[in-house]
This record gives C-alpha cells, sequence and structure tokens, in this order.
C-alpha cells in the first residue's frame, strides 16, 4: 500500500506542471485581447476653434460610434491672447493630435513646426454675422448704408477676440472711418461667443462667424454682414508634429472631410470644401 501511494505522488508531482502550463496556454473565455492581437483603438485629443465647434460636437459622436475611438476634445480661439486660445494652450505645453481652426491659424503653426504641413486638410468657410438678442427688432445691414447706420445706432457692440473680431475692429471700422466714433461702445469678447453675451443682454449688437452664432439659445441672427466688407475665413486641420495618435488623427480627419459630414458642416452655417472626397 505504500509503495502504491508513492507512486501516485511521483506520477502527480511529474503531472502538475504540465496541466500548469497547459491551462496557461489555453484560450480565455473572457473578453481580454490575447496575445499577439492588434491594440484597442486609442483616444485621440482635438483642440478646435469656435468657427467648427458646432459641427464637430455634432459629428464627435458618430466618429466614436462608427471607430469605437474617443475624441478627448478642448476648445480655444485660433488667435488672440485669452487663456484658453489655442496658441496659448500650446505654449503651456498642452499636446494634441488634430488641432481644428482658422487656416491662417494653422498655418503659422505649420511655419513654427508645431503641425505636420502634409496633413493640412481645408474643411469648411465661413463669413461673420451680425447677433442680436432674440426678440429684438432685426437691424437691416443688408446693404453698406444700412450697415453703418445701424452701428451708429448701437448703444454697444461686441466682437470676438479672435479672426472675425481681430478683422471687425482693427481693420473694418477704421476703413469705415468709424474707429474713434464706435471705440468707447465696442466690447472684445474673450473666452465665450459673442452670441452668449448679446443673449445676455449685456451687448446690443455682435459680431462673430455665422456658425458661432446660430448655435446659441437666446440670439437671433440678424444676417451677414455687407458683401462690399464681408472677410471669409477657412477653417482647416491637421496633425501635430508631435502627435500621440497620428493614426486614429487621420481617421479623424478623413471622417470631418467626407461628404457626409459636409452635410452636418452646412447645416451648421459653414460652406464645407470637401465634398467631393
Amino acid at each position: 500500500m505504500r509503495l502504491q501511494a508513492l507512486q501516485r505522488r511521483r506520477i502527480l508531482t511529474l503531472l502538475l506542471p504540465l496541466a500548469v502550463t497547459t491551462a496557461a496556454c489555453a484560450p480565455s473565455s473572457g473578453g481580454g485581447v490575447a496575445a499577439g492581437d492588434s491594440d484597442p483603438p486609442r483616444e485621440v485629443a482635438v483642440v478646435t476653434s469656435g468657427g467648427l465647434a458646432a459641427a464637430y460636437d455634432r459629428l464627435a459622436p458618430q466618429f466614436e460610434a462608427e471607430t469605437s475611438i474617443g475624441l478627448a476634445t478642448a476648445y480655444g480661439a485660433s488667435t488672440g491672447g485669452a487663456p484658453d486660445s489655442i496658441p496659448a494652450r500650446l505654449e503651456r505645453g498642452e499636446r494634441f493630435d488634430v488641432l481644428i481652426m482658422s487656416q491662417a491659424g494653422l498655418d503659422d503653426l505649420i511655419g513654427r513646426g508645431l503641425v505636420r504641413a502634409d496633413t493640412r486638410v481645408d474643411l469648411a468657410s465661413s463669413s461673420i454675422g451680425m447677433a442680436v438678442r432674440e426678440g429684438a427688432a432685426l437691424p437691416d445691414i443688408s446693404t453698406p448704408e444700412a450697415f453703418v447706420e445701424t452701428l451708429l445706432a448701437a448703444e454697444s457692440i461686441g466682437y470676438s477676440a479672435s479672426v472675425s473680431g481681430t478683422y471687425v475692429s482693427t481693420e473694418l471700422f477704421p476703413r469705415l472711418g468709424l474707429a474713434e466714433q464706435l471705440a468707447p461702445k465696442g466690447r472684445r469678447i474673450e473666452s465665450e461667443r459673442v452670441a452668449a453675451v448679446v443673449a445676455r443682454g449685456e451687448v446690443e449688437v455682435g459680431f462673430q462667424q455665422v456658425s458661432e452664432i446660430l448655435s446659441i439659445p437666446g440670439a437671433a441672427y440678424a444676417g451677414p454682414i455687407p458683401d462690399e466688407y464681408q472677410r471669409v475665413t477657412t477653417f482647416s486641420a491637421g496633425i501635430a508634429t508631435d502627435a500621440g495618435n497620428p493614426e486614429g488623427a487621420q481617421r479623424l480627419i478623413d471622417f470631418l472631410s467626407s461628404g457626409d459630414a459636409a452635410v452636418t458642416i452646412a447645416e451648421t452655417g459653414l460652406e464645407p470644401l470637401q465634398t467631393a472626397r
């Protein structure tokens, strides 16, 4: 009996390592990724300026659902000195995979080596419009003469700290010979939509990209400024030179420049530039 017990113990001692090895090599019945399988898609870090933000906010969930790639999104102006502007964020060392902003602003970052030139895609163009508080009478700005009259009659005028506001305050008003006359009632709006300030009644009229006016509750769109004074801005996307997920970034840009995305871009008051893609 003792001999049989010793033999059984020796057999178990020999079989135990084999059993452990077999169990380790067996396929898992759980949901984990087995060795050799591709890693799941990583998150893409995005920063976008306000001009394309309304369209982006509608398209982002669709992209995430179709690709299983998460988007971590920040917002900021293309230019200007606001702490949350895109240039200020980059100066602080914030890192992004995709940057969506004015073409001029993106080109500046390309020139500084912060964005890859070969990845730039022009997504949409935008015009400057005027906002008033919802319920107020819509001013007539359909002609140059009516536009000037509206400016002179307004008690206060708001404009953005980014591309459109810089143009209105530093180029258009001086061109009209009204810079000194309008300066006391002008207000430069940083870190929020001009239309939001208008909606609260803090300024009577405001100027910003049309797409940034249409999405604000409590603000009414009075129309674009006259063609003679209009400044069209192109919004573009590019991949950062130090992008942590360049593959996911490229997939997002391809999605935003697709024909399907163009429909949403147009619905938010922009003119899509990549409908043929």
